[in-house]
């Protein structure tokens, strides 16, 4: 059984999008059986999906799953093999990037170097025929947007990464697009900082009420910011919800195995433990140590095994517990009663914290 040792806390005031309400939001961004093949390689393979106006909508996956090409499609980097995007209910098949309602910042900044700050911001401005007065006014103004008054005559190389990052925000914003296309816009940044930014950029969006669709394989990142998530692999699309669903109810293994750390409970092994038939999901959180002894709590399953293994995360302890030829994850407060590496540890869960998922 694959194991990963992600934690994730999930957000509280993420914005939930049921799929009852979708109809009530606007399409900014719409595919319809989109592909993107480079030879023989199908880089994207019959995508559909609509983000909502005014959505913080994230792209998660693993390296190659299909994301950045999505998210390149949209911008107009790449043209599709087959299918049709639209934004605002346009279509933009063929037409190319700088005619489209959309700007994206990348990883890498794509600053100029020789110019300063605020001559950066307003290239976009520049390249259009605004007048110089002007377009540094909207310049200013923008970078106020994302705190960065005090540094409009530093040079690129002056800045820090996360101020930098703010730098290639605000020039991005400043033509004012209908939607915002970010390419793991944090990716470049250490951990406290790219934290930072994600409670900025989450802030930002609100503020300015834009479609933000960002491309990241940080499974926390995609969590704590968006309000729903498009999950990638293979270059398909395998599950959409809010960062509720994706979590809680993961539809197949590899969704529950590729967001944060899951327990894949088989068909055989449910049957050996008492526990109803089919593929389940179970995350370490709701495995809890219990008294030995069967519990009088209805709804509940118990098992006992032997402690293979105890890791020290900080807040959490990770513990391993081998059960009738498998292994359990458990993710447990680091205060309290430590288990014993080769000792017989007592666990219990509840059955309503399995989720079935399908078997394929």
């Amino acid at each position: 059984m694959q194991q990963n040792t992600v934690l994730i806390a999930m957000p509280e005031n993420a914005r939930q999008v049921s799929s009852s309400q979708e109809a009530s939001f606007p399409a900014a961004v719409s595919l319809a059986s989109v592909s993107r093949h480079f030879d023989a390689v199908k880089a994207v393979d019959q995508v559909d999906l609509t983000v909502h106006e005014g959505e913080f909508f994230g792209m998660l996956g693993p390296s190659g799953s299909g994301k950045t090409t999505c998210l390149r499609l949209v911008a107009g980097f790449e043209q599709p093999t087959a299918g049709h995007i639209a934004i605002f209910g346009e279509q933009v098949d063929g037409i190319p990037p700088y005619r489209r309602s959309v700007n994206t910042v990348f990883q890498d900044y794509a600053l100029f170097p020789h110019m300063n700050v605020v001559d950066n911001v307003a290239y976009g401005l520049m390249i259009r025929g605004v007048g110089k007065k002007e377009r540094r006014r909207q310049a200013e103004e923008t970078l106020e947007l994302v705190r960065l008054s005090e540094f409009v005559d530093r040079e690129p190389g002056q800045l820090s990464g996360g101020q930098r990052q703010r730098v290639a925000l605000a020039r991005a914003l400043i033509n004012r697009p209908k939607v915002l296309l970010l390419d793991e816009p944090l990716g470049a940044l250490d951990l406290k900082l790219r934290e930072q930014m994600q409670v900025e950029l989450k802030s930002l969006q609100r503020e300015l009420g834009i479609t933000f669709v960002f491309v990241t394989h940080d499974q926390s990142e995609a969590l704590s910011m968006s309000d729903r998530v498009a999950v990638f692999n293979q270059g398909r699309v395998v599950q959409v919800g809010t960062p509720v669903d994706i979590y809680e109810r993961p539809e197949t293994r590899f969704v529950a195995d590729f967001v944060g750390s899951s327990n894949i409970l088989e068909p055989a092994f449910c049957e050996r433990i008492g526990a109803p038939s089919g593929l389940w999901s179970l995350r370490p959180e709701k495995i809890r140590l219990a008294p030995e002894g069967l519990s009088d709590e209805a709804g509940t399953i118990d098992v006992t095994g032997e402690v293979r293994h105890v890791q020290y995360q900080g807040a959490t302890r990770r513990c391993v517990l081998a059960v009738k030829d498998t292994e359990l994850a458990l993710a447990m407060p680091a205060v309290g009663v430590e288990p014993v590496v080769g000792r017989t540890a007592h666990v219990r869960w509840r059955l309503d914290d399995m989720h079935g998922m399908k078997q394929v």
